[in-house]
């Protein structure tokens, strides 16, 4: 099936006003002087021939300061859905995919989180299934959208979105992640017929290994925080499972990362036809209503401080991210033993048991979440006061995505990091990706007090490791038809 006609729009994540929007070589740049957003015609060539023109000469385009959702003829059902959210204009993101993805074009964006890149790539998925349905006999277990994406959390809230976009449509998603029952997740493929796939990479090949899910039918693929897949090496498993899937030419494909490396830029060529580039500045994203602050200390002295601040008139909702799983739990530990309501957040906890985490966070019966950079990504909480940064991360981009946990949907928000004499040289990196300095001061000596002894039993234990639910689970067998 050659590209789809497409189009798309928002779900949880609400931008102010478009800045620009220019096609120029194949790059939308959100830097430029004028504010004009493309055309939404339809287009008289074949997807393959638009494609390849948009490769040689810029999109038109149309003076438009504020784009709005209904200006991109999206189904009724998915304008209601948009509506019932509250929301009415696109982010930059969303308004320079739109006028693309619309035409059909595979896109690779650059973006932060926050910057409402799900609800772009979900609406092109809704709009192009809810305008072409299949009119051929189906099976269960041939979703027609897969979205991949590095961690479960992430994974989870765009399933979320994705059922809140869906809610007055007929299409059905499902959700393959680790951590989850296998026999489970299986039976929510085998029970109906799935329409969009939302899934990490290793469970999602445990699938198509195990052959109980089939990808040949692709004809949406979106491929989500490609560089933080990257860095976690599942780039391996994404080309196993993109193996399994339709040509390139065969289906859309929408790729996108906060960094544009030479390794994605060739990852994003080899994966999609003629991808039109879309970048929005992270340092907006970084900095836009996040007060930021370093405070100099020493190893000895950073539970104090943390202990300190959380327990401060200010620390009403506070997320400390810290690099390692170990020191996570010990922090966590700690905080509960001095009495302040604290959940933890790492790789190795259970999914059920994160998923319970992040809905007491959610509903304030936490005050605090320690976490690793496992919920950097993906996390949607409002009201959230502070992120701490209990050890600067070893990534200048994770620090972009940590502090954008905070300062969301307009409000204002606090960001401290702990600088010692173990990192306090990754500051300047920081500094140089985020485009701003950082005032390191010493915090004040109140902040330093000792915290009072231990009151409460020890909780946060390490978990046994238990054999997992890869591979093994299943074998292929004949599909029901529907």
């Amino acid at each position: 099936m050659p590209h789809a006609h497409v189009s798309e729009t928002e779900t949880t994540e609400l931008a102010i006003e478009v800045t620009t929007e220019g096609i120029e070589d194949q790059t939308i740049d959100e830097t430029q002087e004028d504010e004009t957003v493309p055309e939404l015609q339809p287009s008289s060539s074949s997807p393959q021939e638009s494609a390849d023109k948009a490769a040689d000469e810029p999109a038109p385009a149309q003076k438009s300061p504020l784009a709005k959702f209904k200006d991109f003829n999206l189904p009724d059902a998915l304008l209601k859905a948009v509506d019932d959210l509250g929301f009415e204009f696109c982010t930059p993101i969303q308004a320079q995919s739109l006028a693309i993805t619309l035409e059909g074009h595979d896109v690779t964006g650059k973006a932060q989180t926050g910057t409402g890149k799900t609800a772009a790539f979900l609406a092109t998925i809704i709009n192009d299934l809810v305008n072409n349905p299949l009119q051929d006999e189906r099976y269960v277990g041939e979703p027609r959208a897969l979205i991949i994406a590095p961690t479960r959390e992430l994974v989870m809230q765009i399933a979320a979105d994705a059922h809140l976009l869906c809610k007055y449509t007929d299409l059905k998603i499902a959700t393959l992640v680790g951590g989850i029952d296998y026999q489970k997740q299986q039976r929510g493929l085998d029970n109906e017929i799935v329409d969009i796939v939302a899934a990490t990479p290793g469970r999602l090949l445990d699938f198509v290994r195990n052959k109980n899910i089939d990808l040949s039918m692709i004809e949406l693929l979106v491929i989500d925080e490609a560089d933080r897949m990257l860095d976690m090496g599942f780039i391996p498993q994404v080309r196993q499972v993109l193996s399994s899937t339709s040509r390139k030419e065969c289906r859309q494909t929408m790729l996108f990362s906060a960094t544009f490396t030479n390794d994605i830029m060739e990852l994003a060529d080899r994966w999609a036809v003629n991808p039109i580039k879309i970048e929005v500045e992270p340092e907006k994203v970084a900095t836009d209503n996040v007060d930021q602050k370093v405070y100099m200390v020493t190893t000895d002295q950073k539970y104090a401080l943390l202990y300190n601040l959380v327990v401060s008139e200010e620390g009403e909702r506070v997320i400390v991210f810290t690099n390692r799983r170990d020191q996570a739990r010990r922090l966590a530990d700690n905080l509960h033993r001095n009495n302040v309501k604290v959940g933890l957040l790492t790789g190795e906890i259970s999914q059920p048991q994160r998923v319970k985490t992040l809905e007491a966070f959610k509903n304030d019966t936490i005050q605090v979440l320690v976490a690793t950079d496992v919920a950097g990504r993906g996390l949607h909480i409002d009201d959230i006061t502070h992120v701490v940064n209990f050890t600067l991360p070893e990534e200048a981009e994770d620090y972009v995505h940590r502090i954008g946990r905070t300062g969301r949907a307009g409000a204002l928000g606090t960001s401290v990091s702990f600088a010692c004499e173990d990192d306090s040289f990754k500051v300047p990196e920081i500094e140089e990706t985020i485009g701003m300095k950082l005032p390191c001061v010493y915090p004040p000596e109140e902040l330093l007090l000792k915290p009072p002894s231990f009151s409460r039993e020890s909780k946060f234990k390490q978990e046994k490791k238990h054999g997992g639910n890869r591979g093994g689970q299943g074998s292929g067998r004949p599909r029901k038809r529907y």
